[in-house]
């Protein structure tokens, strides 16, 4: 038994180019990040990750990037000063900034608002395979309502098939969710407390 799911393990492990390449041919995908193990798609596939983690279509997903200004193109003007300097100051790091957007980027990750939350995430693995791929639609990898997985071995059990980012094992990571603060009218909310505390 454990030859068989270690064999399916190395069928389905990828360096960061092949994993791109799936990616773009609308795949989903499993990579580390410094809070949570992710599962991911380009955001035109995005309805993917809400079938496979039976997730509520209530609960919106995060577009995460590379770096600050593959996320901020699709952030609205009006909230775009405040935004950045938060971003500035906290990423790459575990805070997710949920802030109006422009254009359709809303329609993928957010089907009740025209806001989304954006991250860049301070793992450098995950860093160097979303500049690759550009902003991926992202969210936590289980199935909604059940435990986050913790590490490479377990996204690989938990979703059999997915691709997934090697070399394994992962870096360790926190295994604390992102703080998530909203902007509303040049204020921040606090919308879930997580491994970034604010000042």
């Amino acid at each position: 038994m454990l030859f068989v799911v270690k064999n399916e393990m190395i069928k389905k492990k990828f360096g960061i180019s092949e994993l791109a390449l799936k990616l773009k041919k609308g795949s989903l995908a499993l990579f580390p990040t410094d809070t949570l193990p992710a599962l991911c798609s380009y955001p035109k596939y995005s309805k993917k990750i809400w079938t496979i983690k039976k997730r509520p279509s209530t609960k919106p997903l995060i577009l995460m990037g590379g770096c600050l200004d593959h996320l901020f193109e699709f952030v609205h003007p009006c909230a775009r000063e405040d935004g950045l300097k938060l971003a500035k100051k906290y990423w790459p790091g575990a805070l997710t900034i949920v802030l109006p957007t422009i254009g359709n980027i809303s329609e993928n990750l957010n089907y009740n608002s025209n806001s989304i939350g954006f991250r860049v995430p301070a793992l450098s693995l995950a860093r160097d395979l979303l500049l690759k791929t550009g902003p991926l639609a992202t969210t936590s990898a289980n199935i909604s309502g059940e435990a986050p997985v913790k590490d490479f071995l377990e996204a690989s059990i938990k979703f059999p098939g997915i691709p997934i980012l090697a070399p394994g094992p992962w870096p360790k990571s926190s295994g604390l969710a992102s703080t998530v603060v909203e902007w509303n009218d040049g204020k921040w909310n606090l919308l879930r407390a997580g491994s970034v505390v604010l000042n």
